[in-house]
């Protein structure tokens, strides 16, 4: 049988799996990931940890390579993260070459949203369709876009930024230097900012009781039918559709699949979403592409990595051959 490790690198947690050519996870584990100033110790503990999956891994078969989901932008073809916002110690690392030699297997690297895409088009939601968008709603919202069955990276390695584009040309300042972006309209901490903006305009809500509180409380709020909450969710929804009609109209996919965390407010935001895609988007790819939620959770990215890694043993042993 052969095995690749699967790693999806997150600025909280490092999760290491060991994989095989039918998706199914032989083991796996979670370490926390190190505040670190130098990338070699966050190199450390990946290595601690893939050894320890290689070791159980070697029980079904062979372990063939290591494939890394990271929040970055990368340069896949050199194995180098150019910029990670959440791990900064990161930034500018040769990541492939460095982990192919303390492993002694090919390492391959690749950014954590089109990992979460390849995983769910593998394996997923998006199983069985050509042309498939993914979006995380989460911390920030990330993306990934499936063209004819394979991931567009273009370029330079940043297509699919999702959560870039620009919904309100005059709104909320971004961490990407631009104003408006729609993760600053449709993420967890979107939810947030948004409640403590709107919370003066509704004083009865139950959130003004509270010194502190989560999207996940804001979303308790809304199915309780608390009008603060509930506008929160009708503005997230409303920017949603905006930023999907656009892809509609531009990528004309089959399907867009919705995941991260912050898409557990799906019933509350979800029908201002589809209100704006079948006002704004042409009616023909609007009524085609279908919006579905995520079906892997945590183990996309982990499984998009092992996906890649598959594909590139699967093309360097037919160039050999």
């Amino acid at each position: 049988m052969e095995i690749v490790l699967a790693c999806d690198l997150g600025g909280t947690n490092l999760r290491m799996a060991a994989v095989d050519r039918e998706g199914t996870v032989r083991y796996r584990l979670k370490v926390e990931t190190p505040k670190a100033e130098r990338a070699e110790e966050i190199v450390h503990v990946m290595v601690k940890a893939a050894n320890e999956c290689r070791r159980e891994a070697e029980k079904f078969g062979q372990v063939k390579a290591i494939a890394a989901a990271c929040p970055a932008t990368v340069n896949v073809d050199k194995g180098m993260i150019l910029k990670a916002p959440n791990v900064p110690s990161l930034d500018g690392f040769r990541f492939s070459s460095v982990l192919a030699g303390e492993l002694n297997i090919p390492c391959f690297l690749e950014n954590d949203a089109n990992a979460a895409a390849i995983g769910e088009h593998a394996f997923g939601a998006a199983r069985g369709y050509d042309s498939a968008v993914m979006v995380t709603l989460g911390t920030g919202v990330g993306g990934g876009v499936i063209i004819d069955g394979k991931i567009l990276r273009g370029p330079d390695g940043t297509a699919g930024e999702i959560g870039h584009i620009c919904v309100e040309p005059f709104g909320a300042p971004c961490g990407c230097g631009s104003r408006g972006c729609l993760e600053q309209y449709s993420s967890a901490t979107a939810v947030l900012r948004m409640t403590r903006e709107l919370e003066s305009q509704y004083p009865k809500s139950v959130l003004l009781n509270r010194s502190r509180f989560t999207s996940a409380d804001v979303y308790e709020a809304g199915k309780s039918g608390d009008d603060l909450a509930l506008e929160v969710f009708r503005r997230m929804g409303f920017y949603l559709g905006i930023g999907l009609s656009g892809l509609i109209n531009v990528l004309n996919p089959e399907v867009i699949v919705i995941g991260g965390g912050a898409s557990a407010g799906w019933d509350l935001f979800m029908p201002h979403t589809t209100e704006q895609i079948h006002t704004r988007a042409w009616r023909e790819p609007a009524e085609r592409a279908r919006l579905v939620r995520a079906q892997l959770g945590d183990d996309a990215g982990i499984l998009g990595a092992a996906q890649i890694a598959f594909e590139k043993i699967n093309h360097q042993e037919a160039a050999v051959s």
